[in-house]
């Protein structure tokens, strides 16, 4: 698999990245070392997880496969803090937190660093310059390799990394963002994409598939083995179910017919191969649907489908977005 430099840094990772969100609920131990195995044949290398995920039993798992399956040197283990099981506060990016939720996530993971850690989501009660404190600390005292950011909007990016710059002595710097991002889900483009682009920042798509959507799946029913069937998940694709969803998806199944290739590989190409994106995250639950996913390393639409999927798909970007003299 081809590898790519992580934004501005030598950190260099595979295009296409294995996420972990069911790992330890819905996908098990043996369905998990089958994904492990199959993703590091194919020659990938960017892991990515979250220490809320499963409960925490997303990177004990991963922890326990690595240690017997795959060799850590050959992984790139990203992996998320700042999320909390708490209603009356969703995100905690505190100093005391973050760095106690990151020796708790690498007593998980078996592992004395993780490659890539990213704080999950901003934390509107916290100083913004003590969670980037704490990024810090994790990155000079080696823990972390490289820092990153995860559902940061367009100012909360800039303001992260520009901070970061000013601040004297700092040594984190911020390597990446990763965001939602499809052809059902492209508000990234209207303000974190060009400030992740200005500041030398990779994008790591999460849910690059439309949340599975895209791959065609739900276009007469609703699978029962699929998310939008299981008790947990079924709102977390429900958005995409609408009219505009189905419009899309009708167009990535014409380019994927005239291509004779799925919907998926049609979809997850055209967002691996957007300007600014390093490796979009692919979730799978088991082998056949990973395999599907890693088939897509030897295609490249044709400019004429691709443009054809940026326009079916073009969101609506107005003022401030356009020049205003124009309008």
């Amino acid at each position: 698999m081809e590898q790519r430099y992580l934004g501005r840094t030598g950190l260099r990772v595979s295009r296409i990245g294995l996420g972990t969100l069911t790992w330890g609920r819905d996908t098990d131990e043996s369905d998990a070392a089958d994904l492990l195995k199959l993703f590091w044949d194919a020659g990938g290398s960017l892991v990515d997880t979250a220490d809320v995920y499963g409960d925490g039993e997303a990177e004990y798992l991963l922890g326990r496969l690595i240690e017997r399956l795959v060799p850590r040197r050959d992984l790139v283990i990203a992996t998320k803090a700042g999320s909390v099981p708490d209603p009356q506060r969703r995100f905690d990016g505190s100093r005391g937190h973050l760095l106690s939720a990151l020796d708790a996530s690498l007593a998980r993971l078996g592992t004395d660093h993780v490659d890539l850690w990213q704080l999950h989501a901003f934390d509107p009660t916290t100083p913004l310059e003590e969670t980037l404190q704490a990024v810090d600390i994790a990155v000079s005292s080696g823990r972390a390799r490289y820092a990153g950011v995860s559902n940061y909007c367009g100012w909360q990016l800039a303001k992260a990394a520009t901070w970061q710059l000013a601040a004297p002595g700092t040594r984190a710097r911020l390597a990446s963002t990763q965001m939602e991002y499809s052809l059902l889900q492209r508000g990234v483009e209207r303000e974190v994409l060009p400030a992740a682009l200005d500041l030398g920042v990779g994008l790591l798509p999460s849910s690059p598939l439309g949340r599975g959507v895209l791959t065609g799946k739900y276009r007469h029913t609703t699978p029962p083995d699929s998310r939008g069937a299981s008790e947990h998940l079924s709102l977390f694709v429900e958005p995409y179910l609408d009219n505009e969803g189905a419009r899309i998806v009708d167009a990535v199944t014409t380019a994927a017919d005239g291509l004779a290739v799925t919907p998926l590989q049609v979809a997850l190409a055209w967002v691996r191969d957007r300007p600014g994106v390093t490796a979009p995250i692919v979730g799978a639950r088991h082998a056949q649907q990973l395999t599907a996913a890693l088939s897509v390393e030897t295609l490249s639409l044709p400019d004429e489908i691709r443009r054809a999927l940026d326009d079916v798909s073009a969101p609506i970007h107005r003022y401030p977005d356009q020049d205003w003299s124009t309008l």
